[in-house]
């Protein structure tokens, strides 16, 4: 009896990787009253972090307790490694790989959710962290003058654009996006813990570096948090426009296959009649006969021919034509007749 082989473990994540036949029905996070909670609660945890500052709270005097403790020199030997570890909080780097993913998972499921949800959440991102970034014009610590000072208001110079931390507030969307994009509850619980770990892990570091304070790192994780919560009342739009890019690639594809000489329906025949003048109104003989086909003509007879009875040519008799056909010469003899005899030749 023969037997199949038991597929492994690689058999089993390749056949994974490949492409779904069918496009899958995805759960779509709503706006349900939990989230909405947790976005009132994250936007007033926001707020406070800004009147914080501003009003040169506690909060300041803990921002200068970290920077006068200056952890790069406390604990050297992690520098190199941190230096590369806040990469993971980039836009660039982290943007190409979070969109090769995604990409990927188009392809897979046939539908463009993911990366149009990843692309609505970096632009919202943008616009709200780089709006309170230029708007508060705060200082990071490597530009500070003043001890116990909130350096805010400083628009036009160097390193005033700290204000919240884009480095911890990009982390939370680009690698949250993933959890908030999975298929199933489990995967999304495990994902949000991991991305809000590594989001805070990339925001102290940058304190550990000196390049922002620690309360930056703390708005720009609220920043980010109510970025992906908002991202429920952008579905509507991003079904809109998945739904218009699909259209216009059937379009394409329509066009692009005629254009390879596919069927194409033939146009029905057009009648055209001609113009009646007043004259032809009046008139109501046709402008023109209708000739019958050529099946229902009748024999056309000739002017030319003399009248009387014609009989066919199988039925005339054959004539053979007397005497011959060949054109009179001087020096031809008729038939029939005898050659003169030869003149003797004489000398001269």
């Amino acid at each position: 009896m023969r037997t199949e082989p038991k597929p492994t473990r690689l058999d089993r994540i390749f056949a994974r990787l490949d492409r779904e036949p069918q496009r899958p029905v995805l759960d779509v996070p709503r706006m349900t009253r939990h989230r909405v909670v947790l976005f009132g609660a994250t936007l007033a945890f926001y707020l406070t972090i800004v009147l914080a500052v501003v009003t040169t709270s506690w909060l300041v005097r803990l921002d200068w307790q970290a920077m006068l403790f200056r952890p790069y020199q406390q604990w050297p030997e992690i520098h190199a490694f941190l230096d590369y570890w806040v990469v993971l909080g980039q836009r660039g780097p982290t943007a190409v790989m979070v969109a090769a993913w995604l990409g990927w998972r188009c392809w897979r499921q046939h539908t463009l959710r993911p990366l149009l949800a990843f692309g609505a959440a970096l632009l919202l991102l943008n616009v709200t962290v780089g709006a309170v970034k230029y708007g508060l014009g705060r200082s990071g610590p490597h530009y500070a003058t003043e001890i116990g000072s909130n350096e805010m208001w400083h628009w036009f110079q160097a390193g005033s654009d700290i204000f919240p931390s884009g480095h911890t507030a990009n982390a939370v969307v680009t690698w949250g996006i993933l959890a908030y994009l999975a298929a199933t509850p489990g995967a999304r619980r495990w994902l949000s813990a991991l991305s809000a770990v590594l989001s805070l892990s990339v925001g102290l570091t940058t304190v550990y570096l000196g390049t922002h304070w620690l309360s930056d790192v703390l708005l720009g994780w609220a920043a980010g948090l109510l970025v992906l919560l908002a991202l429920p009342w952008l579905e509507p739009t991003i079904a809109t426009a998945e739904a218009w890019v699909f259209t216009r690639r059937d379009r394409l594809r329509a066009r692009l296959r005629a254009g390879r000489g596919g069927a194409l329906p033939m146009p029905e025949p057009v009648l055209l009649t001609p113009a009646r003048t007043p004259a032809a109104e009046e008139e109501p003989a046709p402008l023109r006969e209708i000739v019958p086909p050529a099946a229902a003509r009748a024999p056309r007879t000739s002017a030319l021919l003399a009248p009387g009875p014609h009989t066919t040519r199988s039925e005339r008799t054959p004539v053979t034509p007397a005497g011959s056909r060949r054109p009179p010469h001087p020096d031809r003899m008729a038939r029939g007749t005898a050659a003169p005899a030869a003149r003797p030749l004489t000398g001269g």
